[in-house]
């Protein structure tokens, strides 16, 4: 019978214990069944008599990229890598490999002084190292030259800078230079004055000729078109009675037409003097052909010679009246041209109808793929130069002049030969104009699309976002200064102004103003809108609030100003209305990307000057808030790509009377330097 075995351990039976019976270390036990061998020592496996180390290293207790060496018995860890700090790291077994890895901890080289960045450079820290950025507020130079303080005012190009000392030196696209004035201050550039209202005049006279020189007409209240119909020096915007026919605004029913006898024949809002329609209630004023009779009693609304009765697009025109779906509405203001859907539904309001929407869009522009010109590379603007139906961020010749982009000295203007008389590289026929629209490349916002060049708001698409319910009343937009100033008169229901061109990487800039002592509650502005639900929103309230409907659920305004990214999985309605009031995040609603850590509200009657930079392409987003010169609130770089480009706007919930003033937009796909600083603290 043999005897019973014990796990792990070597019996002999009728053996005596021996010098090298047992593994050396191991006990040797005489029992009387036989000597005995004891476990294996750490770091080895076996039965006791024959025993073979063990790979520790094979549990990786080694920090990465760091080398383990195998001893016998137990582990060795080489140093930390270049970069990190930590401790010597070695170790017995298995079980211990396992339980205790190897710690190295980042060094920040740039508190420790371990770096080589050039002194009052920008040092990032990074994992395991560090990188080098551009000069400190304050110096100029870069990493090869050093960084030096500023002793005078330069111009990029490090030039002297010509302007006043509170504008600022820019460089053109010619390399020509000019002045702009600092926000707070308005002028020429090279004479700047205080601007109190930051709509771009000063408030005193300038000794300087151009229109931005001359005295403020409205000094506290933003007025960027200096309106001013009775031409009293006053203007419309603060002037209480703005026509001067001895009726106070308030009670004027033609504030802008001299009308003292206030005569009303149709009895709508309108005084004849001013009514586009005198016999016929119209309200809302529209009138879409602009011939000074309004839609409601204008037998041809859109001006193209065809009676509204018969006309298959009443207000676009279309003298062709085209239908190639038969649906009776006509091409050109079918959302569906090619699907019958005379109900013309956009639950969206994305242009798109919903018999033809299919909301794929895998590039996530803002075109669904079945209308987009490039599908899987983002370019909401759509800009097609040559009109072959492949947009130019995905056609490698976007003139069709035979030359490559990548060698085309006018990419976007056709010149096969390439002539360039001064041979600076831009060719003669898109010197001073790269996109030959006839607007010089200095006044022009989009120097590189011919269909945009500049800012205009005239034309809009108007969103309300909580459509049901008479609990508050739609916002009222009024446009002013050919399109660069936009006025919301009425305490509203949450809506949008959104212009009708869309932008890739685009710079938005204007004054924001609430002009009454009224109410606490939010303004703002959007961009990157695709549709009803998909945009980004920037509000600020004054006050902290919670939503007086709790259906459905409890939403609470705080005090700030708030950047935002709705993707709501329903659109407008109570759902989206209460998550655009809330501050947080709502899910399948809203996201709050940043929000001022201040937490300040807005100032009755006072203007603030906001900037804002989005490259959709990289996510890049950055807005910052001035009252008066002082800037009051930076979001910093935050980095999203939730929508990829889209339009801009304006936006307002349960506030009245706001204006957005001086506005400006720039078409820029230029990645600004601090993206890659902050794409390498987010790595």
């Amino acid at each position: 019978m043999q005897p019973a075995r014990t796990p792990g351990l070597s019996v002999r039976p009728l053996s005596q214990c021996a010098p090298g019976f047992c593994y050396p270390g191991v006990v040797c036990t005489q029992t009387a069944s036989g000597a005995r061998c004891g476990p294996c020592p750490a770091g080895f496996t076996g039965n006791g008599s024959h025993c073979v180390d063990v790979n520790e290293c094979n549990a990786h207790p080694c920090f990465p990229r760091v080398r383990c060496i195998n001893t016998k018995p137990g582990f060795r860890c080489e140093a930390c890598p270049p970069g990190y700090s930590g401790p010597a790291h070695e170790g017995v077994g298995l079980a211990f490999a396992k339980a205790n890895k190897q710690v190295c901890t980042d060094i920040n080289e740039c508190e420790t002084g371990q770096h080589n960045c050039v002194p009052n450079s920008v040092c990032v820290n990074t994992r395991g190292s560090f990188q080098c950025g551009p000069c400190q507020p304050g110096f100029v130079g870069d990493q090869a030259s050093g960084c030096q303080r500023r002793s005078q005012r330069f111009c990029p190009d490090g030039t002297p800078s010509p302007c006043h000392e509170k504008a600022d030196c820019i460089l053109e696209r010619d390399g020509s230079r000019s002045c702009v004035c600092a926000v707070g201050w308005a002028g020429n550039g090279l004479l700047c004055g205080r601007d109190t209202d930051l709509d771009g005049f000063p408030d005193e006279k300038l000794r300087c000729s151009e229109r931005q020189c001359r005295k403020d007409n409205c000094v506290t209240v933003p007025n960027s078109g200096q309106e001013d119909v009775d031409r009293d020096g006053i203007g419309d915007a603060c002037d209480p009675d703005a026509d001067g026919d001895g009726v106070l605004n308030e009670q004027d029913n033609c504030k802008l037409v001299r009308n003292p006898d206030q005569r009303n024949a149709d009895g709508d809002k309108w005084g004849d003097a001013c009514d586009n329609c005198r016999s016929q209630k119209n309200d809302d004023q529209k009138d879409t052909d602009q011939d000074g009779k309004g839609d409601a009693c204008d037998d041809d609304i859109d001006g193209d010679r065809i009676r509204n009765t018969v006309d298959n697009c009443p207000r676009v025109p279309n003298s062709d009246q085209k239908d190639s779906d038969g649906d009776g509405v006509g091409d050109a203001c079918d959302n569906c041209p090619q699907k019958s859907n005379a109900d013309q539904r956009d639950v969206d309001h994305d242009f798109v109808g919903d018999a033809c929407d299919s909301d794929q869009d895998q590039d996530g522009d803002g075109h669904q793929d079945s209308r987009d010109n490039c599908p899987t590379v983002p370019n909401s603007a759509q800009q097609d130069s040559d009109h072959d139906g492949q947009g130019d961020a995905c056609d490698d010749d976007d003139d069709n002049d035979g030359v490559p982009d990548s060698r085309d000295n006018c990419r976007l203007v056709p010149n096969p030969n390439q002539e360039d008389v001064d041979r600076d590289g831009v060719g003669d026929a898109c010197q001073g104009d790269f996109d030959a629209d006839k607007v010089v490349d200095k006044i022009d916002v989009c120097p590189e699309n011919a269909e945009v060049t500049l800012t205009d708001f005239r034309a809009f698409q108007t969103v309300v976002l909580d459509p049901e319910g008479d609990a508050q009343i739609d916002p009222n937009w009024v446009v002013l200064n050919q399109g660069m100033e936009i006025v919301q008169t009425m305490n509203s229901d949450p809506g949008l102004a959104v212009g009708y061109t869309a932008f890739n990487g685009v710079d938005f800039e204007g004054t924001f103003h609430v002009n009454t002592v009224t109410d606490d509650d939010y303004a703002g502005f959007i961009f990157g809108y695709q549709d009803s639900s998909s945009f980004y929103v920037v509000m600020w309230k004054q006050m902290e609030q919670t939503y007086w409907q709790a259906n459905p659920f409890r939403a609470v305004a705080e005090p700030g100003i708030q950047l935002k990214a709705v993707k709501s999985s329903t659109g407008p309605g109570e759902q989206l209305r209460n998550a655009l009031w809330h501050t947080g995040d709502t899910a399948s609603q809203v996201r709050l990307l940043w929000k001022d850590p201040r937490n300040v509200g807005w100032k009755d009657k006072t203007s603030y000057r906001w900037f804002l930079q989005h490259r959709p392409q990289v996510g890049y987003i950055r807005v910052r808030f001035y009252e008066g010169p002082e800037l009051v609130a930076d979001s910093n770089v935050v980095l999203d790509t939730t929508m990829r480009g889209g339009r801009l706007g304006v936006f307002c919930f349960s506030q009245e009377n706001i204006i957005w003033a001086n506005l400006r937009y720039r078409c820029n796909d230029t990645i600004p330097e601090d993206y890659e600083t902050q794409r390498l603290l987010q790595a």
